[in-house]
C-alpha cells in the first residue's frame, strides 16, 4: 500500500487575514497583527493586547447553525470550507463515509462559559443557555466541520494544549495510511481572547506587555491570538485519481512527552519528538531546509528550543533557516501549529522563508539563523513544524515538496 499522504487544499483565518492567501502574504512580509484587543461584548479588555480577528468573513451559515457554535467552532468551519474549496473537493453519498475530520483545540469554548457565568452570577438567570454543553465540548469544532461539509468518516477532536493541531494532523495521517479514510480535513482552532483565559495566562507572568519577539535578547513573553487553519489531506493515490492540486506531502510526524513538569519545558522531550519525526519521514537531518519553530517569545522556551534543534541537527543546525511566525499571528494555542502549517506549505511552494518579526537584539543563547525581520529566498525541499506544549506534550510534523 502506498503510505504517502499529501495536502490538496488549505484554509485559515487569524489576525493576519481571513483566508490562507492573506495570512501567507502577512507572514512573508513580517506584518504583525498584534495590538490592543477591542472585540469583547462580555468584559472590558482595555490595556490587553493580542492578535485579534477584527471582522469575520462571510461564511454562508444560517443563524441556527452559527448560534449553535462557540467562536472556536465557527472559526474551524470557516477554515474547513475554504480548504475544501481550495482542494476542489466534492462530497456526496458516494464518498461521504471515506472523508473525515480531526480538529485540535487548546482551551475550546470559553466564550460560552463566560456568557453563562455572567448570566447566572451577575444577571440573575435561572438556567444556562440550552446549547452550552455542546458548545464548550472540545470535540465541537470537529463535529461542526463534519456537519457543515457532510463528512461521515472518522471524526474526532484532539486536545494537547499548544501541540493540538500538529497532533490532529498526525492523527489524520494515521487514518489515511492504513486505509480507514481516503480524505481527512485536519488542523486546529482556538479563540482564547476572552477575559478569563487572558487573566489566567497573565497570572503565569509570561504575557508580553508590548509585542512578541521570539529569540530576541529583549523578548518579554507570549502574546495570545485567535484563529483556525485546516488542511485537506489525501492519500497520494486518491488525489492523483481525481486530479487534485497537490500542494505538499506530509512526510512524517513525531511525538514525545517530557514527563517533567506541567509548565516548565525540557530539552529532552523536543529532541525526542524531532528525532522521531525524522525517523518516521525517513529523512536525514541534512535534508531539512527550514524549521518553523515553536518560538513563543519566552526566555526559557526559546533557549530550550534552540538547544534542542542543535542537539538534533548538530553541524547542520547552523545551515538551516529557522523562524517563528508567532511573532506576527501570536500564540493561537490549539490553532498555532495549524497556522504554522500554512507557513511551511507556502515556504515549500514559493521558496521563501517567512521572517521572525520584531527581532531587535541577538541572544548568545539563541544563536541559529532565525531569519530576523526580513524574508529569506531559499529553495525549501523539507520543512519541519515544531509544537511543544504546556504539560510537555510535543508534536513535530515534516512537510516535503512534491
Amino acid at each position: 500500500m502506498d503510505r504517502r499522504v499529501v495536502i490538496t487544499g488549505i484554509g485559515g483565518l487569524c489576525g493576519l487575514g481571513t483566508n490562507h492567501a492573506s495570512i501567507w502574504d502577512a507572514m512573508r512580509e513580517g506584518r504583525s497583527a498584534i495590538g490592543p484587543i477591542a472585540n469583547s461584548e462580555l468584559h472590558e479588555l482595555k490595556g490587553m493586547i493580542g492578535a485579534e480577528i477584527k471582522t469575520l468573513p462571510e461564511h454562508g451559515l444560517n443563524s441556527k447553525q452559527s448560534n449553535s457554535m462557540d467562536r472556536f467552532s465557527l472559526l474551524a468551519v470557516i477554515a474547513a470550507r475554504e480548504a475544501a474549496r481550495h482542494a476542489e473537493l466534492s462530497i456526496d453519498e458516494g464518498n461521504t463515509y471515506r472523508i473525515g475530520a480531526t480538529v485540535g483545540v487548546g482551551v475550546c469554548g470559553w466564550e460560552a462559559v463566560e456568557a453563562n457565568y455572567r448570566a447566572l452570577l451577575l444577571d440573575g438567570a435561572r438556567r444556562a443557555a440550552i446549547l452550552t454543553a455542546p458548545k464548550v465540548m472540545p470535540s465541537a469544532a470537529a463535529a461542526h466541520v463534519s456537519m457543515s461539509l457532510g463528512l461521515r468518516g472518522p471524526v474526532f477532536g484532539v486536545t494537547s494544549a499548544c501541540a493540538s493541531a500538529n497532533h490532529a494532523i498526525a492523527s489524520a495521517v494515521d487514518q489515511i495510511r492504513p486505509g480507514r479514510a481516503d480524505v481527512m480535513l485536519a488542523g486546529g482552532s482556538d479563540a482564547p481572547l476572552v477575559w478569563g483565559v487572558l487573566k489566567s495566562w497573565e497570572a503565569l507572568r509570561i504575557l508580553a506587555p508590548d509585542t512578541c519577539r521570539p529569540f530576541s535578547a529583549d523578548r518579554r513573553g507570549v502574546v495570545l491570538g485567535e484563529g483556525a487553519a485546516i488542511a485537506v489531506l489525501e492519500s497520494y493515490q486518491h488525489a492523483a485519481r481525481r486530479g487534485a492540486p497537490i500542494l505538499a506531502e506530509i512526510a512524517g510526524a513525531g511525538h514525545s512527552a517530557d514527563a517533567f513538569d506541567i509548565v516548565a519545558p525540557s530539552v529532552e522531550g523536543p529532541v525526542a519528538a524531532m528525532r522521531a519525526c525524522l525517523l518516521d519521514a525517513e529523512l536525514n537531518a541534512e535534508d531539512v531546509d527550514y524549521v518553523n519553530a515553536h518560538g513563543t517569545g519566552t526566555r526559557a522556551n526559546d533557549q530550550i528550543e534552540t538547544e534542542a534543534i542543535k542537539r538534533v541537527f548538530r553541524h547542520h543546525a547552523h545551515s538551516m533557516s529557522v523562524s517563528s511566525t508567532k511573532s506576527v499571528h501570536g500564540h493561537c494555542l490549539g490553532a498555532s501549529s495549524a497556522l504554522e502549517m500554512i507557513a511551511c506549505v507556502m515556504a515549500l511552494r514559493e521558496g521563501v522563508v517567512p521572517p521572525t518579526a520584531n527581532h531587535r537584539e541577538p541572544d548568545p543563547a539563541c544563536d541559529l539563523d532565525f531569519t530576523p525581520n526580513v524574508p529569506r529566498e531559499r529553495k525549501v525541499h523539507v520543512a519541519l513544524s515544531n509544537a511543544f506544549a504546556m504539560g510537555g506534550t510535543n508534536a513535530v510534523v515534516a512537510f516535503k515538496r512534491v
